[in-house]
């Protein structure tokens, strides 16, 4: 089955609009390309920024995430492909688990129960929002500094920080755990929409060791699964210069599989 309809999920700590460069340009190729929002993250950056810390957002839970994307994407004329970032990457395996897709490309993709992160960098940049001894309704904002190694290292100053001023957004550590519990195990066994996953060399947040012990996980199942990793991108690859070179090789590698229509 092909598809002239691309759906994007964006991860934490940022909202729909950083896929927007992605979808213009997919729309230039003729496809309905759109991007959806988390619930309660439908509003402007700097809204979400001076609502900080907002009570309603320390309450969504990953299930509600889910559920929001799963009705949405069912409400579509037409069994997507789905592209998602980080977290966002997560929720693409488990739409793509529902058959809701007909293609998946998790990015930089927090993995699915039963990968055990072992680096340290994947520690470090995650355990805010872990610690057990911080409640599961207290939001959480990165600091700029926090931004700089989770999301941009390497890039140039005044980059990260415009990436930090015109993106970051609050979060809610509870959709975060929720990756941590039986919500985000996935059978890798199972036959499956084809996948390619994308992975960062640089990226600190999802380390590419974390994105290939997950790949490795599918191949040994019976459906299609590939891996591409980037040199010297980072976690923010999505929207740091150079990512038209990332999207297109989606989009070459989506007609391959001839899943897109035209």
């Amino acid at each position: 089955m092909a598809t002239k309809t691309i759906v994007f999920v964006h991860g934490a700590f940022v909202t729909k609009h950083s896929w927007q460069p992605w979808v213009e340009r997919y729309q230039a190729h003729g496809y309905n390309a759109l991007a959806i929002a988390w619930p309660e993250r439908d509003r402007p950056v700097a809204a979400l920024k001076q609502a900080h810390p907002d009570p309603a957002l320390g309450q969504i839970s990953l299930q509600q995430v889910l559920d929001h994307h799963i009705r949405l994407i069912q409400g579509l004329a037409e069994k997507p492909v789905i592209i998602g970032h980080s977290l966002g990457g997560l929720l693409t395996q488990l739409l793509i688990q529902r058959d809701l897709g007909v293609a998946g490309v998790p990015v930089d993709a927090v993995p699915p129960l039963g990968i055990i992160p072992t680096q340290w960098s994947f520690l470090k940049a995650g355990w805010p929002l872990i610690n057990p001894f911080i409640s599961a309704g207290t939001p959480y904002y990165m600091s700029f500094p926090e931004f700089q190694y989770a999301f941009t290292n390497g890039l140039p100053e005044a980059e990260q920080r415009a990436a930090y001023d015109h993106q970051a957004v609050p979060e809610s550590r509870r959709i975060v755990r929720g990756s941590l519990t039986a919500l985000a195990k996935v059978d890798f066994m199972k036959p499956h929409a084809p996948l390619l996953f994308i992975a960062g060399e640089k990226d600190h947040f999802i380390p590419a060791g974390l994105v290939k012990a997950a790949v490795k996980r599918y191949q040994a199942g019976p459906s299609l699964t590939a891996l591409k990793e980037f040199p010297g991108r980072n976690h923010y690859l999505m929207a740091q210069t150079g990512w038209e070179e990332i999207a297109d090789y989606i989009l070459v590698w989506l007609r391959g599989q001839k899943v897109l229509a035209g």
